[in-house]
């Protein structure tokens, strides 16, 4: 069994990512840029944080890394979860400390996911927080 990602449809979902290494930027993109969605790109937590002060504009999903330059994932999340209790938010990140696993949940992330991230995971994060049905090849 695999998934059929050529048919996922995101139109009208509003991801966020916030992620400063460069090579898994490109990676989101490259599995996400034909699925319609309106994908945000932070490269630094106050980028992010900024963002959130210009008003309420919708955010389906964040993908929020750990370790991002000047307000970390772990605070972006906390500032977040102010004003929006139910925007699902993945931390994906190569930290794998049972510390900054706890803080990340005490924060309010929904998972937490450990680098490398295969597609296959991103795409079952995809449908489980956006509901979205994925086509199963058999």
């Amino acid at each position: 069994m695999t998934l059929n990602i050529s048919n996922l449809e995101l139109t009208g979902k509003n991801i966020v990512i916030v992620e400063d290494d460069l090579p898994s930027i490109r990676y989101y993109e490259t599995l996400l840029k034909n699925s319609g969605a309106d994908v945000m790109i932070f490269h630094t937590g106050k980028e992010f944080i900024d963002y959130l002060a210009q008003g309420n504009k919708p955010i389906d999903l964040v993908f929020m890394d750990f370790l991002v330059p000047l307000i970390n994932g772990i605070e972006c999340i906390r500032i977040l979860r102010k004003d929006r209790k139910s925007t699902p938010v993945v931390m994906i990140t190569a930290y794998s400390s049972e510390q900054a696993k706890t803080e990340a949940y005490i924060a309010g992330c929904n998972e937490y996911v450990l680098k490398p991230i295969y597609p296959e995971k991103i795409f079952f994060l995809l449908e489980k927080y956006l509901k979205l049905p994925i086509t199963i090849l058999h």
